[in-house]
């Protein structure tokens, strides 16, 4: 493998295991300094959701329409010590205690600050990725499943989602 390509390569460690030639257009747009332009396109539509309450409603409202019978959500926000170029996008926890004689459970969901800044199309994607561990606690067929009922492009939008990445840790 050449230095060049290894330097390409490790540029894109968002879009690990995604085919060469989608990795070759990704990395011919961030050299060509275009990346931007094409995600401005694509998903260029910024979101209101700004504070907490914000999120906890625009994430409730989705549970909502398509957990109806899932466990409750006691919480959504956004986190700044989530490191998104590092560990992850979003998390999801549940907190369980005794309460008298009873084992009470709170779920919540916190998400990157990063993505308040997001367009809305990648906040959609990672509330509905959180969303779907409430169902789902493993990435397998059936959380795949899950995120698509609930945003039927959401492979796409986590393809593009990994671009928008690329580009911010080339900014």
């Amino acid at each position: 493998m050449s230095e060049r390509s290894a330097d390409s390569k490790a540029g894109l460690k968002f879009l690990a295991g995604y085919p060469p030639h989608l990795l070759q257009q990704v990395q011919a747009m961030r050299e060509a300094g275009t990346l931007g332009q094409w995600l401005e396109r694509r998903h260029g539509t910024p979101h209101q959701v700004r504070t907490d309450r914000q999120l906890y409603d625009y994430v409730q409202e989705m549970k909502d329409r398509y957990l109806r019978k899932s466990a409750p959500l006691h919480a959504a926000r956004y986190d700044a010590k989530l490191q998104v170029l590092k560990h992850a996008l979003g998390t999801h926890t549940t907190h369980s205690r005794v309460q008298g004689g009873r084992l009470k459970a709170s779920r919540e969901i916190r998400i990157a600050t990063l993505f308040r800044d997001a367009p809305a199309a990648f906040l959609q994607m990672i509330a509905v990725h959180e969303l779907a561990h409430m169902r789902e606690a493993e990435h397998n067929k059936a959380f795949s499943q899950l995120c698509c009922h609930m945003a039927p492009d959401y492979h796409q939008l986590e393809f593009d989602l990994r671009v928008y990445l690329t580009h911010l840790e080339q900014a």
